[in-house]
C-alpha cells in the first residue's frame, strides 16, 4: 500500500506522548472502539452527512489497526470529533462539490477518516499532522489541539501555535492545509501530475534536511512555496496545491516578493525563486483544470469564503442534527 505523510513540522515546544492530554476527560460515550456499540448522535449525523452522500467512514472511536505503532497515539476526544467533522465537511467536501460536483467528490475524496489525540513525534524534532494511505483514507492527529486553537489560544500544555491567536491560520496549517495536501496526493495516485513539475527545480531536493538551515530559512529564494516542499517532488506538488488554495492572494504575494532574489549559495540556479514557484504554479494549474476541470482561483475562493464563516461563528461545529431533528 502506498502511503504519503505529511507534514513535518519543526518542534519548538511540544508535550510528550499520554501526558499532553491528560487533562482532557474521555467521554462517557467513549472514543475507545468497541465490537458493537449503540450508535449515539453523533453517529447518527456521520451516517447522514458522510456515510450516505460519500460512502465516507469518519472514524473517532480508537482503533489500533488504524493506528501507526510506530509512534504513541491517544484517542481523540468525542467533542473535538465533532468539531473535525463539521470542519472537513463545510471547508474540504464540500468545496469541492462546489466547484467540481459532488459527483467528483463522491467518486475521489478519501474514503475513511482516522482521527487521534497526539500529533505523531518522529525523532528528529517534527511531528505528522497527517497521511494519506492507498488513495482511501486520511489520518488526521492531534485532535486535543483543536478546542484551545478555536479558542484563539497561543499556546496547549506548552505546546506554542504557530500563528499566536490567529484562528483562520492556525486551523489552516494544522488542519485543514493537510486535507488539502494529502487530498491531493490521492489525485496524483489516480492521474499523475506532469514530468514538467518535476524538472522545474531537479536536483534542489533535500529529503529529510527541509528543516535544518539553510534550507528551513531559504525556501522561498530556492523556488519552493513552504520547507517541506523541498523534500521531493510529490511533496512540492502537493504543497503547491494545498497552500495556494488556503490562503489569501495578499498572502501569496507576500510570498512571492520574498522569493525575488536568488539563493546566492546554489551557484546553479539560474532562476529567481519567483519565477521557478510562479513555474510550478501554472502546471499545478494545469494539471487541476485539465485533469479534474477544476479552477483553482474558483477553489481558493470558495475555501477562503467558507473559512471566513468559521472564524465569525456562522457555522455551529457541535450541531448534530439529523433529518431535521437538533440533538438535546
Amino acid at each position: 500500500m502506498k502511503k504519503k505523510i505529511l507534514y513535518l513540522l519543526p518542534v519548538v515546544m511540544m508535550a510528550f506522548g499520554l501526558a499532553s492530554c491528560s487533562s482532557d476527560p474521555i467521554e462517557s460515550e467513549s472514543v475507545i472502539s468497541v465490537t458493537t456499540h449503540e450508535p449515539n448522535q453523533f453517529d447518527l449525523w456521520l451516517e447522514e452527512n458522510f456515510r450516505n452522500p460519500y460512502n465516507i467512514d469518519f472514524k473517532y472511536r480508537y482503533e489500533e489497526i488504524e493506528s501507526d505503532l510506530n509512534y504513541y497515539t491517544v484517542p481523540a476526544t468525542y467533542e473535538e470529533s465533532v468539531k473535525m467533522a463539521h470542519l472537513v465537511k463545510y471547508l474540504c467536501v464540500e468545496t469541492y462539490n462546489e466547484v467540481a460536483g459532488i459527483e467528483f467528490t463522491r467518486s475521489q475524496f478519501p474514503k475513511m477518516f482516522f482521527l487521534i489525540g497526539e500529533w505523531e513525534y518522529r525523532n528528529n524534532g517534527s511531528f505528522i499532522l497527517g497521511t494519506a494511505e492507498g488513495g482511501r483514507k486520511i489520518l488526521l492527529s492531534g485532535m486535543s489541539y483543536l478546542n484551545p486553537i478555536l479558542a484563539g489560544l497561543t499556546e496547549y500544555n506548552g505546546f506554542r501555535f504557530d500563528f499566536g491567536t490567529n484562528i483562520a491560520e492556525n486551523l489552516n496549517h494544522y488542519y485543514i492545509k493537510t486535507i488539502h495536501h494529502e487530498f491531493t496526493h490521492i489525485l496524483n495516485q489516480t492521474q499523475d501530475y506532469p514530468t514538467a513539475f518535476r524538472m522545474v527545480t531537479p536536483n534542489s531536493y533535500v529529503s529529510d534536511s527541509q528543516f535544518s538551515e539553510p534550507y528551513s530559512s531559504a525556501y522561498l529564494k530556492r523556488g519552493f512555496i513552504s520547507a517541506y516542499a523541498q523534500t521531493n517532488t510529490g511533496e512540492d506538488f502537493a504543497e503547491m496545491m494545498s497552500e495556494y488554495v488556503t490562503h489569501t492572494p495578499e498572502w501569496w504575494e507576500a510570498q512571492m516578493k520574498a522569493a525575488e532574489t536568488m539563493w546566492a549559495d546554489d551557484p546553479n540556479q539560474t532562476q529567481t525563486g519567483r519565477v521557478l514557484i510562479e513555474q510550478k504554479l501554472d502546471i499545478t494549474r494545469d494539471y487541476m483544470r485539465n485533469t479534474w476541470n477544476i479552477d483553482l482561483d474558483e477553489l481558493r475562493d470558495c475555501i477562503l469564503r467558507r473559512q471566513v464563516d468559521i472564524t465569525s461563528g456562522k457555522v455551529d461545529l457541535t450541531d448534530l442534527t439529523v433529518n431535521g431533528n437538533k440533538a438535546n
